[in-house]
């Protein structure tokens, strides 16, 4: 039976709505405006009626385009979303990274010469500002903001560092070269890892992720994850050069 006409959509805060069955919330969306300018949406709907009156009614207040996230071994959620035209933009590849040094390779691996590696917690945080705004002028300029990964934690306007304690940094004598950031909450998670444009090859990144690696190694973490985009060559063989293996995928959907 079509059960559309029995659901009123609601909206409840400024981007969130209910989908209601006799006063009882069968679906719920959210969307959220990115740091990049982006709008992802987010349904988690009981039952196909409730999903796509939400959509409906989401998608009418919100500019195009709409991106969400998804992950791919989910079929019933890529119908759902291809259902409201919905389409695959890219893949990002889940990687889980051994961190014993022996494992990774990484034991003997240290910095080019003049550049030494900061641990998290002791980065001075202006130095740190400022090649992380260094890196992602650089990426505006060039990949551009789009080439970024889906999965971006909203911060403040203007403010990009997440929390300055969370990143070790490449440091030469007067300024930073690049940063790694390790989160970790119920496992941890490389969601970092950047180096400024002049100075890339020269092995700076694998030096970071030897030191991060290590640092949770230390701490008894045995794994950490991280996301690569599938497109990124570089960075995918610099994970699977130390062992990581993938074992999922999450796709960006866009309408």
């Amino acid at each position: 039976m079509d059960t559309k006409p029995f659901l009123l959509i609601t909206r409840v805060a400024d981007w969130q709505w209910h989908a209601l069955d006799d006063d009882l919330v069968v679906g719920r969306g959210h969307a959220v405006h990115r740091p990049d300018s982006r709008w992802f949406i987010s349904i988690d709907a009981w039952h196909e009626a409730a999903f796509d009156l939400l959509a409906e009614a989401m998608l009418a207040e919100l500019p195009t385009p709409v991106h969400t996230l998804i992950d791919e071994a989910d079929v019933e959620m890529r119908a759902r979303w291809a259902r409201v035209g919905f389409t695959v933009r890219r893949r990002e590849w889940e990687y889980v990274v051994p961190t014993d040094p022996q494992a990774t390779g990484l034991a003997d691996v240290l910095p080019p010469s003049g550049v030494t590696i900061v641990p998290a917690g002791q980065a001075d945080e202006r130095l740190l500002r400022d090649v992380d705004r260094a890196i992602r002028d650089e990426v505006g300029a060039g990949a551009g903001w789009q080439s970024m990964p889906a999965e971006v934690i909203v911060r403040p306007a203007g403010d990009t560092i997440v929390d300055p304690a969370k990143y070790a940094v490449a440091a030469a004598p007067d300024r930073y070269l690049g940063l790694i950031r390790v989160v970790t909450v119920r496992r941890s998670r490389i969601g970092l890892l950047a180096v400024r444009g002049a100075e890339q090859r020269r092995g700076i990144g694998r030096a970071l992720l030897a030191h991060a690696l290590e640092t949770l190694h230390r701490s008894g973490a045995a794994e950490a994850w991280v996301e690569v985009q599938e497109t990124n060559r570089a960075a995918s063989a610099l994970f699977e050069g130390v062992g990581a293996r993938p074992v999922s995928s999450n796709l960006e959907l866009v309408r």
